[in-house]
């Protein structure tokens, strides 16, 4: 009888323990009794550690990578994409480092994805630290507020040409005006800015975590 794994339906040879394309634990069956329920127990617990994540090391793979990634992703705004997929590379980056120091050296896809969260999570509030600390030294230490404010005053414009040329009324595109122009306005924006930043940004690091997982996994057979 061919078996085939339960998660991407490939043929799983007889005996093997891991789908040889996505590493799912598969489960073996056996007609001995007493010699196999201690290697069934063993193989459940070695899943269950595989699953198990030891965030006291995690954590020593994760702060070197997720801090400097978190930095550079702040470089890279508004040109966003750079830095979302530096924030994916550090988390499966983070996930390898962190299989070396497991015995055997497997990790499933759900640890991966929990790491690759934790590494979103410190990236994503060292980004939006460093961006707001990059923009309060330019307005406050370098003193490049009047180009944010011409840029600002060009987006407002824009906004309100794009609203005429849609038909809006005068006097919603004037409140609309009101609300960007004020100090209010402006620091929401950029506050709403820096949060979808973090959102992104841990969304791609556990995807990253999960595909390090993924690409770590290897067919084992039996006894391995």
């Amino acid at each position: 009888m061919e078996l085939t794994c339960s998660r991407c339906h490939e043929t799983v040879q007889d005996g093997y323990r891991y789908c040889p394309a996505c590493g799912l634990p598969q489960l073996v069956y056996s007609t001995e009794n007493s010699a196999d329920a201690g290697e069934r127990d063993r193989w459940n617990e070695a899943v269950r550690d595989a699953n198990t994540v030891d965030w006291r090391s995690a954590v020593r793979s994760i702060l070197p990578l997720a801090i400097p990634a978190g930095i550079l992703c702040a470089l890279f705004w508004p040109a966003a994409i750079l830095g979302v997929l530096l924030m994916g590379a550090a988390a499966a980056w983070a996930v390898a480092l962190y299989t070396r120091s497991l015995k055997p050296a497997w990790i499933t896809i759900g640890a991966g994805a929990r790491i690759g969260l934790v590494t979103g999570v410190v990236g994503g509030w060292t980004a939006a630290a460093a961006t707001g600390l990059s923009l309060f030294a330019k307005r406050f230490w370098l003193h490049t507020g009047s180009s944010f404010d011409s840029d600002w005053q060009s987006l407002v414009n824009q906004q309100q040409a794009q609203g005429t040329a849609a038909g809006t009324d005068a006097q919603t595109l004037a409140a609309i005006k009101a609300i960007m122009i004020s100090p209010e306005g402006r620091a929401g924006f950029v506050l709403v800015a820096i949060a979808f930043l973090m959102a992104t940004l841990v969304l791609f690091a556990i995807a990253g975590g999960a595909l390090g997982a993924r690409r770590l996994a290897r067919p084992r057979r039996p006894g391995s």
